[in-house]
């Protein structure tokens, strides 16, 4: 009744060997850790350029040893400049999020330092937007 398939299979079989490379979940995990905190790091340099406050210049010295922990060389980081077209309010919010995708990736890669300074950053955003911290949801 059905014709025989005659073709090779486009489906890859067990004990074959892809014509690329693969990475592995860690190294899939390392990648987005690192483009999240460098994201998180490029508003943190832009809220540098519009409030002065040591804060976020250690904040922004750690978060670059984190990326160079991760990605292997150190990022690469724009100029501070006066003209940005974003309020205050606004950067807090993008950097307490970019914290909190953080801190998810640092939580299930297990790298306790990504995840303990994106949970200060997280904090530290809350608390410039003058929201009460809310505590974690048990369950």
């Amino acid at each position: 009744m059905y014709e025989p398939i005659r073709t090779k299979s486009v489906h890859t079989t067990a004990g074959t060997t892809p014509d690329f490379p693969h990475r592995s979940r860690e190294e899939e995990l390392d990648i987005q850790l690192a483009g999240h905190l460098a994201a998180l790091l490029t508003v943190t340099d832009e809220l540098r350029s519009l409030e002065s406050s040591a804060d976020l210049d250690r904040a922004a010295e750690r978060l670059a040893a984190q990326v160079a922990r991760l990605k292997g060389v150190p990022p690469v980081r724009a100029a501070l400049s006066a003209h940005i077209d974003a309020s205050l309010a606004a950067l807090h919010r993008r950097a307490h999020t970019l914290a909190g995708r953080a801190l998810v990736v640092a939580a299930s890669r297990a790298d306790t330092a990504a995840a303990i300074l994106s949970a200060q950053r997280m904090d530290a955003h809350t608390a410039a937007l003058g929201e009460p911290r809310r505590p974690i949801a048990a369950g």
